[in-house]
C-alpha cells in the first residue's frame, strides 16, 4: 500500500506532499489542473522511463519518492532482502532522483540501485513460478501493461478457477525437466575430455596410494630423520651424562654416596640429620632411574646409514606430494578422498546417465497428464469468467463490447501447455481482437474494473490506479461504476482519478488537484477536501464552475448515500 507521495521539481509540480490510506482514494481537478503528471510521477515510481525535460523550470533535479508499508507482502520483503537490501518496520522507501542532462537514479531503502531492480520490486509481473503481485498496478490511457501482458492473463485465469497450486506443482516438475537434461548434456559435453580427465585423476590418486601414508607421518619423519642424523651425537652426551652421573670417581653418585654415609653416622648422635637427608636418597633413586632410561634409549637409535637413506627417501617423496596436493599428510589424504569421489562419478557418469533419463521419462509422462488436467480446468475456467466478466461490463454500460478468454494448446511450457490471452469485440461483426490493440484506455480501465470485481483480491494487497475508468457513462452507471471500485478497494487501496460526482462520492478519502500561480510559472497543489470542501468539489463536478444550491444539496445527498 503507498503510504505516502513526495514529489519535488518535477514539471509543474514544485513541492507535493500527499499522505494516502487504505480503501479508496479520491483524485479530482480542473481539466489541465495536473493530474496526468501526479499519474505520471506514480509510474515513475514503477519503473517507468525518465526524462530529463520532466524536470522543472530553473531546478537541477526532480526527486518522486513513495512510502509502502510492505507488511503484508512477504514476497516484496523477501526480494528486497535476497537483494542486500535492509528492510525496517516492513516500510520501503523507494526515490527517483532525475538531473538534467544525466541518468536518473533509484535508490530503494537508500540503497543507490537499477531500475531494473525498481521494477522487479515495485512493477513486476506476476512470477511464472509462484503467485506474487505488483505493489502497483496501473489502468489508464499511457499505463496498461498488465492488461496488455499475456502472462498476466495466465496468471488472472489461474486465480479464478482455482489452479494456482497444480501450476506450482507443473512448474516444479517442469524446472526439474530441465534440470536433468543440463545435467545430461554437461555430463555427455566432451567425452574425451572426461576420459583424460580420468587417466590424470587415476595417475595422481596411484601416486598419493602407492606411498601408503598414514596421518601424522610428516611429522614422525622429520623427527626420525633428525634423530639417525644426529645418533652418534645423542650416543655421546648419553656417555658423558653416564660418566657425569654415574661412573666416574668424582660423579655425582659418588658424591651423594659418600654425604649419606657421614650423614647416617650423625644420625645417631642427632635423629633429624637423617631425616633431612632423604631428599638425597630420592636424588639417588632419580639419578640411578635417569640413567638407565638414557641408556636404553641410546640403544634403541639405529644409527644405520640404510635405514636414514629409506626414511630421508621417504621424507623426499611425501615433500613433492605437499608440493602438490597440501602442506600436510592430512591435506594430501583429503585430497586423495576427493580424487576418489570424482574418479567414481566419472566412471559411473554412464550409468548415471541413463538414471538421469529415465527419471526425465517419468517427470515427462507426468507433465503431460498434469497439463493436460490443468488445459481442461482453464478451458472451463476461461468460459465462465468471460461470462461474469461480460455481466460485469454490461451492468458498467458497455454496450456493444465482449470480452473473450482464448485459450489455446502449445508446447510445453513452465506454466502448462495453455496459451491464454484477453480477447475482445467491439460488435458482433467485428473480430475478436487482443487487448493490447485496445485504444481506449476508459475502456480498459472498466475491463480491469470488471476482472477485479470477478476474480476477487489475493492475499497479496496492492495499490490500483485507475484512470479513466468514468469516461463515456454517467447517472446510474457513474454510480455503479463507484460501488464496485469501492468493493475493490476493501482490504486493499485504491487510487481514482474521476470527473464523476457519484464516483467521487463513494472515495474514503478525496484529494483535490488544482494550479497555483507563480511568480512567472505555475504550481501544482493537492490538498485532502474535509467535510465542507468535499461537499463544494462534489457540487463543482455536477454543474461546473457555477455552484448552485441546487447542486450542493445534490453533492450532499450523493455523500450521504455513498457513505451511508
Amino acid at each position: 500500500m503507498l503510504l505516502e507521495l513526495k514529489v519535488s521539481n518535477f514539471a509543474i509540480i514544485e513541492n507535493l506532499h500527499i499522505t494516502f490510506k487504505e480503501g479508496l482514494n479520491i483524485l479530482s481537478g480542473e481539466t489541465g489542473a495536473g493530474k496526468s503528471v501526479l499519474l505520471k510521477s506514480l509510474s515513475l515510481l514503477m519503473g517507468g522511463k525518465a526524462s530529463s525535460d520532466t524536470i522543472r523550470t530553473g531546478a537541477a533535479q526532480a526527486t518522486i519518492e513513495g512510502s509502502f508499508d510492505i507488511s503484508k507482502r512477504a514476497d516484496i520483503i523477501e526480494n528486497l532482502k535476497s537483494m542486500g537490501i535492509e528492510v525496517d518496520e516492513d516500510i520501503l522507501i523507494v526515490r527517483r532522483v532525475l538531473s538534467a542532462g544525466d541518468k536518473s537514479k533509484v535508490y530503494l531503502n537508500g540503497s543507490l540501485n537499477t531500475l531494473n531492480s525498481l521494477r522487479d520490486i515495485v512493477a513486476p509481473l506476476v512470477e511464472l513460478a509462484g503467485h506474487s503481485a505488483p505493489l502497483i498496478e496501473m489502468t489508464g490511457q499511457h499505463e496498461n501493461r498488465n492488461l496488455m501482458s499475456k502472462a498476466y492473463h495466465l496468471d488472472l485465469l489461474d486465480q479464478y478457477a482455482g489452479t494456482w497450486d497444480k501450476r506450482l506443482l507443473f512448474t516444479e516438475k517442469y524446472n526439474r525437466y530441465h534440470a536433468i537434461f543440463a545435467e545430461i548434456k554437461k555430463l555427455e559435453s566432451d567425452a574425451k575430455q572426461k576420459a583424460q580427465r580420468l587417466d590424470f585423476l587415476i595417475y595422481q590418486r596411484d601416486e598419493i596410494a602407492n606411498l601408503d601414508l598414514s596421518p601424522g607421518e610428516d611429522m614422525e619423519l622429520e623427527v626420525e630423520v633428525k634423530k639417525l642424523k644426529n645418533s652418534s651425537r645423542i650416543g655421546s652426551f648419553v656417555d658423558q651424562a653416564e660418566e657425569a652421573l654415574y661412573t666416574d670417581d668424582d660423579s655425582a653418585i659418588s658424591r651423594l654416596n659418600a654425604i649419606l654415609k657421614k650423614g647416617l653416622e650423625l644420625a645417631g648422635v642427632d635423629p633429624q640429620i637423617g631425616a633431612k637427608l632423604e631428599n638425597l636418597e630420592q636424588a639417588k633413586a632419580l639419578i640411578d632411574e635417569t640413567v638407565y632410561e638414557l641408556r636404553q634409549y641410546a640403544s634403541k637409535i639405529d644409527a644405520d646409514p640404510q635405514r636414514l637413506e629409506e626414511a630421508e627417501g621417504r621424507l623426499s617423496d611425501l615433500r613433492k606430494l605437499q608440493k602438490k596436493y597440501g602442506s600436510t599428510v592430512d591435506d594430501i589424504l583429503k585430497a586423495l578422498m576427493d580424487m576418489e569421489i570424482e574418479i567414481s562419478n566419472l566412471q559411473n557418469s554412464e550409468s548415471k546417465v541413463e538414471s538421469l533419463k529415465k527419471e526425465a521419462s517419468v517427470i515427462l509422462k507426468e507433465l503431460e497428464a498434469l497439463g493436460g488436467d490443468l488445459h481442461k480446468r482453464r478451458m472451463k475456467g476461461a468460459d465462465l469468467l468471460a461470462e461474469s466478466v461480460n455481466a460485469e461490463l454490461l451492468d458498467l454500460n458497455m454496450k456493444g463490447v465482449t470480452f473473450h478468454v482464448q485459450v489455446e494448446k502449445m508446447d510445453l511450457s513452465s506454466t502448462g501447455i495453455s496459451d491464454v490471452e484477453f480477447l475482445s469485440q467491439t460488435s458482433a461483426k467485428d473480430v475478436k481482437r487482443p487487448l493490447a490493440k485496445f485504444a481506449s484506455g476508459g475502456e480498459l480501465s472498466r475491463i480491469l474494473l470488471s476482472l477485479k470485481r470477478v476474480v476477487g483480491s489475493t492475499n497479496q494487497p496492492r495499490t490500483y490506479l485507475f484512470d479513466e475508468v468514468d469516461t463515456g457513462v454517467s447517472g446510474e452507471t457513474a454510480e455503479k461504476v463507484g460501488k464496485k471500485l469501492k468493493t475493490i478497494a476493501k482490504g486493499q487501496q485504491v487510487i481514482c482519478v474521476t470527473h464523476l460526482p457519484q464516483v467521487a462520492a463513494f472515495g474514503d478519502i478525496h484529494f483535490f488537484i488544482q494550479k497555483s500561480p507563480q511568480k512567472g510559472s505555475v504550481a501544482m497543489l493537492v490538498s485532502e477536501l474535509k467535510t465542507k470542501d468535499r461537499v463544494q468539489e462534489i457540487a463543482r463536478l455536477i454543474s461546473g464552475e457555477k455552484i448552485s444550491k441546487t447542486s450542493v444539496a445534490h453533492a450532499e445527498q450523493l455523500l450521504a448515500e455513498a457513505q451511508g
